[in-house]
C-alpha cells in the first residue's frame, strides 16, 4: 500500500519542479523562450543590416557571406534567411540574397537606430570610441520607433554617425557616402578624412590606437605596396595599405588646407605662447565641455608654463588662470604659435 504522506511529498517535489519550468512568465521555461526569441529577433535584424550594408556597398550578399558577417553555421544562415524569405523580408536570386522594399525599410530602421546610437554615445557620454559600436549593436534591437525619433529630435536630426557613416531618416533617405579611399590618394594631395570603417574590428582598433578620426587634415607622403606613410594634422603615421583602406577622404585645396593650424596644444614649449585656433572633433562630448569650461576656447591667448617632473603633466595660462592638462587633453587642442601669427599677418 502506498504511503499517502510519502505520495504528497512526491506529488509537491513534482509540482514545484513544474513550477520553476513553467510558472507564468517567471518560470525557467518562459525565460528560456524569451532569451530564445529575443536571440532570433537579433539575428533576423542583423542579417537585414548585413544585406543593406552590402547592398549599399554595391556588393554581392550571400548565404557564405551572412555566415561571417553573423559568426553563424551555415545551416543556422540558410534557416535564417528561409524564415525572411517567408517574411517577404528578402528574395534569393542565382544564389545572391536581396532585400524587398519591406526588407528594406526594416533593415534601414536598425541601421538609423545603431547610428544614431553611436551619434549619442559619442557626442553626450565619456564612454571611449572603442565601445561605441558593440553598445550600439546592443541597443538598437531594444529601441522603438518612439524612442528613436526622440533621440534623433535630442540629437538636432543629425545625418551622419561619428564614423562618418550616413544616418537614415525616419523615411527612409539615406545620405551619400562621401570620399574616395585614402589609398587612392598620390604622393603630396592633401585631403579630409570624412568616413572611419568601424567594421572589421581588428583594423578599426587599430585606427582608433593610432588617433585618425574624421575631421583630421592628411597629406600622403609616401606609397607602396607596403605602406602609406602620410602626415595628419601635424603628426606622422604609417599604415598598412589594408588598414589606410578603411579611411575615406575628400580632397582639399592646398590654400584652405595652409590656413588651417597643424600645431597641438601639446606642441608648445614652456614660456611659449600660442592662440586657441579650435578644439579637435575627436574631442567630444564631457571631454570637450570640460575643456571649453577651462577657457580653452577658440580666440583664446594661451601660454605653457611648466611641466610637471613625470612629464605627464602641463600646466597652461589661461585667461589668468594656471590649468594642468594631460596629454592626452592637450592633443586635442590645436593652436597657432606666435610667431606663425606674426608671419600671417
Amino acid at each position: 500500500m502506498i504511503n499517502p504522506i510519502l505520495a504528497l511529498c512526491v506529488f509537491g517535489l513534482i509540482a514545484g519542479i513544474l513550477g520553476f519550468f513553467f510558472w507564468t512568465d517567471l518560470g525557467l521555461y518562459w525565460r528560456w523562450r524569451r532569451l530564445y526569441w529575443k536571440s532570433e529577433l537579433v539575428d533576423a535584424e542583423d542579417a537585414l543590416k548585413h544585406l543593406h550594408d552590402w547592398d549599399y556597398l554595391s556588393r554581392t550578399a550571400t548565404i557564405e557571406s551572412l555566415v561571417g558577417s553573423l559568426g553563424i553555421s551555415t545551416n543556422r544562415a540558410v534557416d535564417l534567411t528561409q524564415r525572411l524569405h517567408a517574411l517577404g523580408l528578402l528574395v534569393t536570386r542565382d544564389g545572391a540574397l536581396h532585400l524587398t522594399p519591406n526588407g528594406r525599410r526594416s533593415a534601414l530602421r536598425v541601421v538609423r537606430s545603431h547610428r544614431l546610437w553611436e551619434r549619442y554615445l559619442a557626442d553626450r557620454t565619456g564612454l571611449n570610441e572603442k565601445h561605441w559600436h558593440a553598445f550600439a549593436d546592443r541597443l538598437e534591437h531594444t529601441t522603438s520607433s518612439e524612442e528613436l525619433e526622440a533621440l534623433s529630435s535630442r540629437l538636432g536630426s543629425p545625418r551622419y554617425d561619428p564614423h562618418g557613416d550616413p544616418i537614415p531618416t525616419a523615411t527612409g533617405d539615406v545620405p551619400a557616402a562621401r570620399g574616395q579611399v585614402l589609398t587612392g590618394l598620390s604622393v603630396g594631395q592633401l585631403a579630409k578624412i570624412v568616413h572611419v570603417e568601424d567594421e572589421p574590428e581588428s583594423i578599426y582598433a587599430q585606427l582608433v590606437a593610432e588617433g585618425l578620426h574624421p575631421g583630421m587634415l592628411v597629406r600622403v607622403i609616401e606609397t607602396s605596396p607596403s605602406r602609406v606613410r602620410l602626415e595628419a594634422d601635424g603628426e606622422e603615421f604609417v599604415l598598412a595599405p589594408i588598414v589606410a583602406a578603411n579611411l575615406a577622404v575628400i580632397l582639399l585645396a592646398k590654400e584652405a588646407v595652409h590656413r588651417e593650424p597643424f600645431q597641438r596644444l601639446l606642441d608648445l614649449n614652456v614660456s611659449e605662447h600660442g592662440k586657441v585656433a579650435r578644439i579637435s572633433p575627436a574631442c567630444r562630448g564631457p571631454q570637450m565641455r570640460r575643456l571649453l569650461d577651462l577657457g580653452f576656447v577658440p580666440g583664446t591667448a594661451v601660454e605653457a608654463e611648466l611641466v610637471s617632473p613625470g612629464g605627464g603633466l602641463t600646466a597652461y595660462r589661461v585667461r589668468g588662470a594656471l590649468i594642468a592638462l594631460r596629454k592626452d587633453q592637450a592633443r586635442m587642442v590645436y593652436v597657432t604659435r606666435a610667431a606663425q601669427e606674426k608671419e600671417t599677418a
